[in-house]
């Protein structure tokens, strides 16, 4: 059997190669178990496609084609499942990704034989795979195309940590994502010159954020890797190819603060010289723990501020709230230990103003963070009837109803895309750079 999983050509709003990551993280789980199936993993988006260079791939013929979706990258579905189609006439396909978890029906629109609505996505997709068939009821994880309709199966099942099989490296096009953050200023979530391991430690979050989907996504129970496991991968990577710095893909890394104390004594013991960054909130963030990881070799901490503001009518769980006093204590903390914090902030938030986001970046720039602001973004009123043109403006990078006037927007996209007080990191002179070859990806034998 042969199979095919594709980001699809599009054009991103937002790069972070953690996004892209469970399209490989998928590839190689069905791979290492099911050693008979051929599957070829690729990102269309991250490597520029031509509608040419996507018809040469397909007609090498595969049996599956599934779809990776995400909030930025449906653009191009139409256009994609019709080349499919028009190619692979017998072809059976499916989608999978962080919207069809959001509204699964409105993917319908596009005949797919399979949308994965729940569950983790290798578990989900392996299952399609193993037991679709034009009469199929009830495969778990799915909405499936049968005889009689689509029809929609139990919930998925989401694996255990020691069943997450972690990515092969070498089918991941790095060069390509190296591109993508070259220019510091576009905010994405790499370093500049300085190539990323990308290692997903942890899935599912407790802290219960209304403008975030990890939750209904991957669980309120958080799942982490051991740290004996985590090193491994580490070292494992390191001996296939150079890699610059890791950085740790967690929903809030220092939830577990056992774990990180754990992770960070046994990196220092065995002398690891790589350095590393992480994402977590101010709650689960302290002295003790900044002091650590810098000596384990963190070198940013990408931090939930979101605002400063003191309004009433704010929309942010408690730990949120009230929280200046708070980040300028770590921000000296993190500066003495020469870490740099990268502060997520939102802009539109209910509850606040514009003028209190103007006031909280310039007051994080003076304090030296890098200051990384998006747009709020209501995912709870996408629907099934929404259009591709309404999906798309879920990106985080356009306003929707908030704030009101043209002129809080004016100022609000000149915050996120022309603030002359912003800088670009330096942070990549605190790490070194490996020797590479020069590098020619290619996918299979070949694109």
């Amino acid at each position: 059997m042969r199979i095919l999983l594709l980001i699809p050509p599009y054009i991103p709003s937002y790069f972070n190669a953690g996004h892209h990551l469970p399209l490989f993280q998928v590839a190689t789980y069905i791979r290492e178990r099911n050693p008979s199936w051929q599957v070829t993993a690729l990102d269309g988006g991250a490597l520029n496609l031509t509608w040419h260079d996507l018809a040469k791939e397909l007609a090498k013929g595969y049996d599956f084609v599934g779809l990776f979706n995400d909030f930025d990258a449906v653009d191009n579905f139409n256009r994609t499942t019709l080349y499919c189609r028009e190619i692979l006439p017998q072809v059976k396909m499916f989608t999978f990704g962080r919207l069809s978890k959001q509204i699964p029906d409105w993917f319908k629109q596009f005949d797919f034989e399979g949308i994965v609505f729940s569950g983790d996505y290798e578990s989900s997709v392996e299952s399609f795979l193993l037991n679709y068939r034009s009469d199929t009821t009830n495969i778990p994880g799915l909405i499936v195309k049968t005889s009689h309709g689509y029809l929609q199966g139990d919930i998925g099942h989401m694996l255990s940590p020691e069943e997450w099989i972690l990515p092969d490296t070498l089918e991941i096009p790095y060069a390509a994502y190296d591109r993508m953050y070259k220019n510091d200023l576009n905010k994405f979530c790499g370093i500049p010159d300085r190539r990323e391991l990308v290692i997903p430690v942890a899935r599912g979050c407790p802290v219960g954020c209304e403008f975030c989907d990890v939750p209904p996504m991957q669980g309120k129970n958080e799942r982490r890797l051991s740290v004996d496991r985590v090193i491994e991968y580490i070292t494992e990577q390191q001996r296939i190819q150079p890699f610059d710095y890791v950085s740790f893909y967690a929903p809030t890394f220092t939830l577990n603060r056992r774990w990180v104390k754990e992770f960070c004594h046994k990196f220092i013991e065995l002398k690891l010289p790589i350095q590393w960054k992480c994402v977590t909130t101010i709650y689960h963030l302290n002295k003790e723990l900044i002091e650590l990881m810098a000596q384990a070799g963190c070198i940013r901490i990408s931090l939930g501020v979101e605002t400063i503001s003191v309004s009433p009518d704010l929309k942010l769980p408690k730990i949120k709230l009230n929280t200046e006093a708070k980040v300028e204590e770590l921000l000296a903390i993190a500066k003495h230990n020469e870490i740099e914090i990268n502060a997520f902030i939102i802009l539109g938030l209910p509850g606040d103003t514009i003028t209190a986001s103007i006031k909280t970046i310039d007051w994080l720039i003076a304090e030296g963070a890098r200051v990384r602001p998006t747009v709020y973004t209501p995912y709870n009123k996408l629907h099934e009837n929404s259009s591709i043109t309404e999906v798309g403006k879920y990106n985080r990078q356009l306003f929707h109803e908030i704030p009101q006037s043209p002129e809080e927007r004016q100022q609000g996209y000149s915050l996120l895309f022309a603030n002359e007080k912003d800088r670009p990191t330096e942070v990549m002179k605190k790490i070194t750079q490996q020797m590479r070859h020069e590098e020619k990806h290619t996918s299979g034998d070949g694109i």
